[in-house]
């Protein structure tokens, strides 16, 4: 062991960056140990950079899942953030938290303490909204959130089309209810991203106590009996060791997992499969696995409001550098979705919706691909509260070797039926008389696919993540659960995970926000045990 410290945070990702400022602030030393490298790169900081990065293996690290037949027999790819930010340095930037039922979802999983009244003061400690603090959103916190900084006619006409579907203009998706259509803010600060590591992380390491290495691949958490007490891992090619009082794994919902497998600390009968020592028969450690299964709608647009045409006019680009950089507008601003809803179909418990739509005037293949040379148009449809529940195990000790992660996409049917009332949802609402007129033709799924079965049969074809793997470590009361309602793992002192992978259910929409929240509480649980 050559140096010791009071915490080491393992990933300097969207919690990570919160829980190395948080205790950090009170004086104790703290290293932060980031697989990936700097984020002082142009697109790591321009808001639509996340186009350029999400693929990039410069930024990110992509996984395989293994094929089933949800997916059609295909491998999904699953890109995480490997710099320093994590994902919310190449996520789509929008902000929103969930419903606030999700979180009384948590507590009544055995998740004691997390319900939304428990988790509200630490959203909105974390977040500064340029509309100001009320009841319900923080003023004065490190991470920007503003409103969505373009108005895009045709996102607009589709809002005006969801109203005459039916649904109510919600003004605020982080207010009172998640129902209705409106637009979506994003996680921006000024004319640029506000990730976790600008947020936090920084303004932390100019104390002096906190210290961060990047390019460091971390192979296990060394476990002394009951006990951890350090970290190894390996930078430029050399194996090397630090000791802690406390380590706290934040390395995200496939990487923290994966590192207390590798630790020792999972299921025993995939731990000795790949050649490691149990230290904790741990069965859950990677199983829960969640994720949104995002189908694709896309229509030809009649005329040039798309920003496929616009892109490829080297004078409209010049004019969208000039917006941004006078106004800090523009669809250099633009996130992963301009605009959406949250609706009920048939299927939905109540008044809670169950299928989450988001918009964007714009088509292509996936992100950093060229955008397609016709005028498209996309939505996105996925269902906000899956019943499917997939597993990731490691497969050797070697932690350079990607574990095998099935996603079980579809596999319970009422995840095949909702997905289907979503896709016809979106259909409905493009062909209402606000948004008719600007189309000429159903690209995906194909006016063609009309009945419920041919819907499904596209889904699995086409479908893909919405990049928000969580619920790997999942905490609760129970004996069975990886992490205790204070991320405590079970059955090893001094060690934590504090990341998307506590989640015992996935929250309804995008999950940055929420993921966010738990590394700020998180570490009001970790300072609580000193």
């Amino acid at each position: 062991m050559t140096k010791t410290y009071d915490y080491v945070v393992i990933g300097a990702g969207s919690a990570g960056c919160i829980v190395a400022n948080r205790l950090g602030a009170t004086g104790a030393s703290v290293l932060v140990i980031e697989a990936g490298g700097s984020d002082r790169h142009f697109w790591a900081r321009l808001p639509v950079g996340y186009f350029k990065m999400i693929y990039n293996p410069r930024f990110a690290r992509v996984f395989d899942t293994e094929p089933s037949e949800g997916t059609a027999g295909r491998n999904v790819q699953w890109p995480r953030g490997r710099i320093v930010g994590g994902s919310s340095t190449i996520n789509g930037l929008i902000y929103i938290r969930g419903q606030h039922a999700d979180f009384d979802d948590w507590e009544s999983l055995g998740a004691t303490g997390w319900s939304f009244d428990d988790c509200l003061p630490y959203f909105k400690s974390l977040e500064s909204n340029a509309a100001g603090a009320n009841r319900l959103r923080g003023g004065d916190g490190p991470l920007g959130a503003d409103e969505l900084r373009l108005r895009h006619p045709a996102c607009e006409a589709w809002l005006d089309a969801a109203q005459q579907w039916g649904l109510p203009r919600n003004p605020d998706f982080n207010g009172e209810s998640a129902f209705g259509a409106g637009r979506y803010q994003l996680s921006i600060k000024g004319h640029w991203r506000s990730s976790s590591a600008r947020a936090f992380l920084y303004p932390a390491l100019r104390g002096g106590n906190v210290s961060l290495i990047t390019g460091a691949l971390v192979e296990r958490v060394i476990l002394e009996g009951e006990r951890a007490t350090g970290v190894s891992y390996i930078k430029n090619g050399n194996r090397q060791q630090v000791s802690a009082g406390k380590v706290i794994l934040s390395a995200g919902a496939l990487q923290s997992p994966q590192l207390l497998q590798l630790s020792g600390v999972g299921p025993a009968g995939v731990l000795e499969a790949a050649g490691v020592q149990v230290m904790v028969d741990s069965p859950q450690v990677g199983g829960n696995l969640q994720d949104h299964y995002q189908m694709r709608y896309m229509v030809h647009m009649n005329d040039n409001l798309s920003l496929n045409r616009a892109t490829r006019n080297y004078l409209s680009l010049f004019g969208m550098g000039l917006q941004w950089l006078f106004t800090a507008r523009g669809p250099l601003t633009v996130g992963a979705g301009q605009v959406g809803a949250a609706i009920c179909t048939r299927y939905a418990q109540g008044d809670r919706p169950d299928v989450q739509l988001l918009v964007m005037p714009l088509s292509v293949d996936r992100p950093g691909a060229t955008l397609h040379d016709f005028p498209g148009f996309t939505g996105a449809i996925w269902q906000c509260h899956p019943s499917s529940r997939g597993n990731l195990q490691i497969v050797s000790n070697d932690p350079t070797q990607q574990p095998k992660i099935q996603p079980n996409y579809l596999q319970e049917e009422i995840d095949r039926k909702v997905i289907v009332e979503g896709v016809k949802a979106m259909r409905e609402i493009c062909a209402q008389p606000a948004f008719r007129p600007l189309w000429s033709k159903e690209l995906q799924p194909g006016a063609g696919e009309q009945t419920d079965e041919q819907i499904l049969q596209s889904v699995t074809a086409s479908a893909g993540t919405v990049f928000h793997p969580v619920g790997t470590c999942r905490m609760g009361r129970d004996d069975a659960a990886v992490v205790d309602p204070e991320l405590r793992v079970r059955g090893v002192d001094g060690l934590y995970v504090v990341d998307a992978s506590v989640m015992p259910k996935i929250t309804s929409a995008n999950t940055n926000a929420p993921t966010l929240m738990i590394g700020e509480k998180g570490s009001a649980h970790i300072l609580a045990h000193r």
